[in-house]
């Protein structure tokens, strides 16, 4: 099993620090908004690594950190006059609830940044004993000089980084690389006890303090999105080497952007979709699907048109799949009983998983096998429901299992939400037909009633679209 390692360019043969256990860090959301649907392909493609991991017989502990303090944090606070504590709370609760959504398996632990403030310190402190960190006024720095190869992981150079416009001018700072690890307290804003008074960690020191009280002071998979690689990842390489005076990290993986339109999403171009805005018209099960067709390292281009495809495509999965449900309830003995390798796919599973989790061409495997299952069930009639046992059977090992893009158990209630979704769009074209004639009663009265049953219609200029929303 090779794995792609961003720390050496190479994909390098997998062998964990005490297998079979596999120790795995994910660095999670910073809880003061909904996270995006960028955020929410690097967390299913990590859960579709971890869960081949233990496809393979792997014991894996997985880590997700939640960052419940921060600037971000407090200025969403300030902005909506309500405490630290509560916006904090409410996003993380937020975040728990389109995890779910998501099929994302429940992480090991999911260790809270102002839980695990006295680790924090204690690194600090430690730092500051080896000469990595000082104190400034309340301030404590990390000495990014003292560092040998600083940029290891990124592969920059500190000269081109210290002369670089992007960094910022802090004159506390004996370095402009050197950055925060302890922030003295401003008025308002939430502080703990430390040996340089009140105030609170910095961002980078947080995912150093946690990996190591929940994993050890050395760990197997680190991964997270590409724009963390540096400064985030590489500052977690300077606090936890320089401390623990050992290799932090055996195998870094990073997730590639996702690009809106062909455009980088954000706010200011009005091309920001939250997870759970995409889920609100797709299913989770064609999301996954949607991410699990790229490599995971690379760009993903997000449109509608793409979600649409993978929403046929993992119909496609759905229409086998209760196909077979159907002929196992009927539980025909016959001797009827097909040639089909069965083997021959788990084996062109594994094989394309193994060579860097290549999730693209095991989504090809699947389909393959789908197209070879429905051509013999149309070949053939009265088949002992033997035989859909083993199509089931490869079905939940690899789609189900691995890549979470189809749920035998959910398939009644997903087919339900199918149909109640056809005759929603059914509504809005004959809606949009009735606006054409002038029927503008009509129109109004299917946008009021469909309003009343929490589905609300939001006209814009490629045409009408609808969002679910709770009625209480």
């Amino acid at each position: 099993m090779k794995v792609y390692n961003t720390f050496t360019k190479s994909k390098e043969d997998f062998h964990p620090i005490n297998p079979p256990n596999v120790t795995m860090y994910m660095c999670g959301p910073t809880v003061y908004n909904y996270f995006h649907i960028g955020n929410a392909r690097s967390f299913v493609m990590a859960d579709i690594v971890r869960r081949y991991l233990e496809f393979k017989g792997f014991n894996v502990k997985f880590i997700m950190n939640i960052t419940d303090v921060d600037d971000n944090i407090i200025k969403k606070a300030n902005e909506e006059k309500k405490s630290t504590t509560d916006v904090a709370g409410f996003y993380t609760d937020a975040f728990f609830e389109d995890v779910k959504r998501l099929k994302i398996k429940t992480a090991s632990v999911y260790p809270k940044a102002t839980l695990h403030i006295e680790e924090m310190v204690k690194v600090i402190i430690e730092l500051e004993k080896k000469g990595f960190a000082y104190n400034v006024n309340g301030n404590v720095f990390y000495d990014v000089s003292k560092f040998t190869n600083y940029g290891k992981l990124s592969g920059k150079n500190t000269e081109d980084l210290e002369s670089g416009a992007r960094v910022d001018v802090n004159e506390e700072k004996k370095n402009p690389l050197d950055f925060a690890l302890w922030k003295k307290a401003k008025e308002g804003e939430p502080s703990w006890d430390s040996p340089w008074g009140k105030g609170r960690p910095g961002w980078h020191i947080e995912c150093s303090a946690m990996s190591t009280k929940h994993l050890g002071k050395s760990i197997d998979i680190h991964a997270g999105g590409n724009d963390l690689i540096f400064p985030h990842h590489e500052n977690e390489i300077a606090q936890s080497e320089a401390c623990f005076e050992q290799k932090f990290v055996n195998y870094w993986l990073h997730f590639g952007f996702l690009n809106i339109q062909n455009e980088k999403m954000s706010k200011s171009l009005g091309n920001f979709f939250t997870a759970r805005e995409v889920l609100d018209k797709y299913s989770a099960e064609a999301t996954r699907l949607f991410f699990a067709q790229t490599n995971y390292g690379g760009p993903l281009n997000f449109s509608d048109e793409l979600l649409n495809s993978a929403q046929k495509g993992y119909e496609k999965i759905l229409n086998l799949a209760e196909k077979i449900e159907r002929e196992i309830n009927l539980n025909i003995r016959s001797e009827v009983l097909p040639e089909f390798d069965v083997k021959k796919y788990y084996s062109d599973f594994e094989k394309v998983m193994d060579d860097d989790f290549n999730s693209p061409q095991a989504v090809a495997v699947i389909f393959d096998f789908i197209r070879a299952a429905n051509k013999i069930i149309a070949e053939n009639n009265n088949i002992d429901s033997t035989f859909y046992h083993g199509l089931k059977k490869f079905l939940k090992d690899t789609a189900e299992n691995v890549l979470g893009i189809i749920y035998f158990d959910h398939m009644k209630e997903q087919s339900n939400n199918n149909l109640e979704n056809e005759l929603i769009e059914l509504l809005i074209s004959i809606r949009e037909l009735s606006k054409k004639d002038k029927n503008f009663i009509l129109a109004d009265k299917i946008r009021d009633e469909l309003n009343k049953i929490g589905i609300v219609l939001q006209d814009g200029k490629t045409g009408t679209t609808f969002k679910k929303i709770n009625l209480k």
